[in-house]
């Protein structure tokens, strides 16, 4: 279970780190509409995850699909959320300032309330994707009785 959750995270991680330093270089990384694309990124990895431990798997259990799913997510935005720390502190200090701006706040706008922000986001969508895939992948308690 472990090497699914590490193997997907690290790969759901690398693809959103590329998504965001492609839509830098195109200049779209300041609109917080195109973090949209993160959902969808999430979305799939997650998706794969658990079909991959699936099957592998003689018996599927329902807590054990709902953890690869879960836990990959978290593990992705643990990634993603410390390399995002890195570009906001050290690489470009004026890039939370422009994303909070656009949201018309009126308080102090440091770069930890985008991280705090970026990490609930990414734990929410995780267990809201991994509850909705659960349902397409969980085994059916129906049997299979003619009426």
């Amino acid at each position: 279970m472990n090497k699914v959750i590490i193997r997907y995270g690290v790969i759901i991680s690398i693809v959103l780190i590329a998504y965001f330093l492609i839509s830098k270089l195109i200049g779209l990384h300041q609109y917080p509409v195109f973090s949209a694309v993160n959902a969808v990124i999430f979305g799939f990895g997650i998706l794969m995850a658990m079909k991959n431990f699936k099957s592998n798997q003689s018996e599927f259990k329902y807590q054990n699909g709902f953890q690869v799913g879960f836990f990959t997510g978290v593990f992705a935005t643990i990634i993603f959320t410390a390399f995002m720390a890195v570009y906001v502190y050290m690489i470009d200090k004026e890039f939370s300032g422009a994303i909070l701006d656009s949201y018309g706040l009126d308080y102090n706008k440091g770069s930890l309330i985008m991280l705090i922000t970026l990490a609930i986001m990414g734990i929410s969508t995780s267990l809201v994707l991994t509850l909705s895939f659960m349902q397409l992948l969980k085994e059916s308690w129906n049997t299979n009785q003619k009426q």
